[in-house]
């Protein structure tokens, strides 16, 4: 392929993919240190119901990797549909992005408080795919609360609302 039909390959790529509606949520993981560590993630799905797991995807040189590779846990925090503040915030490079964000220790990591839903996680692999590496997560606590979730398509925040034809 010439270098131009791959810069166009990847700039569609990079398109379709704006198009696709994904649930945002907050990574978290506690340094040797026990101080905590999170990152925004929007790549992220459950994998299995037996045992439940699920895998979310990290940049190869993602601090937050290195912690989740040092400890074998990480915390998924699927996020609100109040909570684009909160994702914004993990988004950005920083050393302390809790700063001002209500947390507590669940299943040994970080839980942000306010959260949809949260799911206390184990590494069962880790999987290289590209410029990432997937983490296959055990789930060994969950918790959900009533919400709507934070989405973000076409480089927006949003949330879900049914179709009025499937509410009746």
């Amino acid at each position: 392929m010439s270098s131009n039909t791959v810069v166009r390959l990847a700039d569609e790529f990079r398109e379709v993919m704006a198009g696709v509606c994904t649930p945002v949520s907050v990574v978290t993981a506690l340094t040797s240190e026990g101080r905590p560590h999170g990152t925004t993630v929007s790549a992220f799905a459950s994998l299995s119901m037996t045992p439940p797991m699920v895998m979310v995807s990290l940049d190869r040189g993602s601090d937050l990797l290195a912690h989740v590779r040092e400890t074998g846990r990480f915390g998924l925090n699927v996020l609100d549909s109040r909570q684009s503040a909160v994702a914004l915030r993990f988004a950005s490079k920083g050393a302390d992005k809790f700063a001002g964000v209500g947390w507590e220790t669940h299943t040994g990591v970080p839980r942000v408080l306010g959260s949809g839903g949260f799911l206390g996680c184990t590494v069962a692999d880790l999987v290289g795919g590209g410029d990432h590496i997937i983490l296959l997560g055990t789930v060994v606590a969950a918790e959900s609360v009533p919400g709507r979730p934070l989405t973000y398509h076409d480089r927006v925040f949003g949330t879900h609302a049914a179709l009025e034809e499937a509410s009746r």
